[in-house]
C-alpha cells in the first residue's frame, strides 16, 4: 500500500478558513450555554441556485430524441433559500426569488396558498430588501407560532451566512414582535465547514427534486404521445416546478436536518 488515495478537493472547502471556524465554534458554544438555547430554537438558512428547466448533463432519453434542444439558462434559473431548526421539526416555507414578479401560471393564486415565499428580482438574487421582508413576514411569524404551540420559551438563534443580503444591525430592522430572534453570523470563508444547510441538506433536496423531475418525465412520456423534448419545451411549467420543490423539501428528513448540525 502506498498510502496515496484519489480524492477530489472542492474549491469552497479547500479555501475555507479553518482557524476562523474553530474560533466561531467556541463563540457558538458560549452563546448556546449562556442563553440556554435548545435544538428547537436554533435555526439556520442557506441559499442555492436552481436551474429548474435544465436536465442533468448526462441522462437517458427516448431513442427518437437523442439530442435535446437547449434553453437559455438564466431564463429558467431561480434562487431558493431554505430555513429549518436543528431538531428538524420545523421547516419554514422556502424563499424563492424569480426574475419575474407575476408569472402567468400563478396569477390567480394568493400569497398564502403559494408553496413558497415568492419574490422577484431581475437577476433572481436575494437582495437586502427581500431578505428583510422575508424575515418579518415569513420567518418571524412561523417561528413564533411554533414556539408558542410547543410551549417553548420565546427565543430563537438564527445562524446566518455573512452575505451582502444579510445586513449588519439586523436587530434594528426586525419587527418588534420578533425581537426575540438573535442573529449569529459565522466568519467569511467558513460556510463549507460550519453552515448546517451546506452539510448535505441542500444536496439532499436537489437529489429528491431531480427524482421527482424524472418521475414526472417518465409518467407523461409513457402515458401520452409526447416526446421528452416536447414535454420539456412546452408542458413543464413553473407551477409544476413549485410542486416538486415543495415535495422535495418536505421529504428532506429530520435525521438529515439534525445531523447537519454536528459540526456546530
Amino acid at each position: 500500500m502506498t498510502g496515496i488515495h484519489s480524492v477530489v478537493t472542492y474549491g469552497k472547502a479547500a479555501s475555507s478558513d479553518k482557524k476562523a471556524a474553530e474560533e466561531f465554534l467556541k463563540k457558538f458554544e458560549k452563546v448556546i450555554s449562556r442563553e440556554g438555547y435548545i435544538p428547537q430554537q436554533d435555526f439556520n438558512c442557506d441559499e442555492t441556485g436552481l436551474f429548474w428547466k435544465k436536465m442533468p448533463s448526462g441522462t437517458y432519453i427516448k431513442a427518437e430524441k437523442r439530442k435535446l434542444s437547449g434553453h437559455k439558462p438564466m431564463k429558467y434559473s431561480l434562487t431558493l433559500a431554505f430555513y429549518a431548526n436543528a431538531s428538524g421539526d420545523l421547516k419554514i416555507k422556502p424563499l424563492l426569488v424569480y426574475h419575474s414578479e407575476n408569472h402567468r401560471k400563478l396569477q390567480n393564486i394568493t400569497i398564502e396558498r403559494l408553496l413558497v415565499f415568492w419574490k422577484f428580482n431581475a437577476k433572481a438574487w436575494v437582495t437586502r430588501t427581500i431578505f428583510i421582508e422575508w424575515l418579518n413576514v415569513c420567518f418571524g411569524p412561523a417561528v413564533k407560532n411554533f414556539l408558542e404551540a410547543n410551549n417553548l420559551p420565546l427565543k430563537c438563534l438564527l445562524v446566518l451566512e455573512n452575505a451582502p443580503a444579510h445586513p449588519p444591525g439586523l436587530k434594528d430592522i426586525i419587527h418588534p414582535d420578533f425581537s426575540f430572534i438573535k442573529v449569529l453570523c459565522p466568519p467569511a470563508n467558513t460556510t463549507p465547514l460550519l453552515q448546517p444547510m451546506d452539510q448535505q441538506v441542500i444536496a439532499s433536496f436537489k437529489k429528491l427534486n431531480t427524482k421527482h423531475l424524472f418521475k414526472r418525465c417518465f409518467e407523461v412520456t409513457e402515458s401520452t404521445q409526447l416526446t421528452l423534448h416536447e414535454l420539456w419545451k412546452g408542458y413543464f411549467d413553473v407551477d409544476q416546478c413549485l410542486r416538486m420543490i415543495d415535495k422535495a423539501w418536505n421529504e428532506v428528513s429530520r435525521r438529515t436536518l439534525n445531523s447537519s448540525w454536528k459540526k456546530l
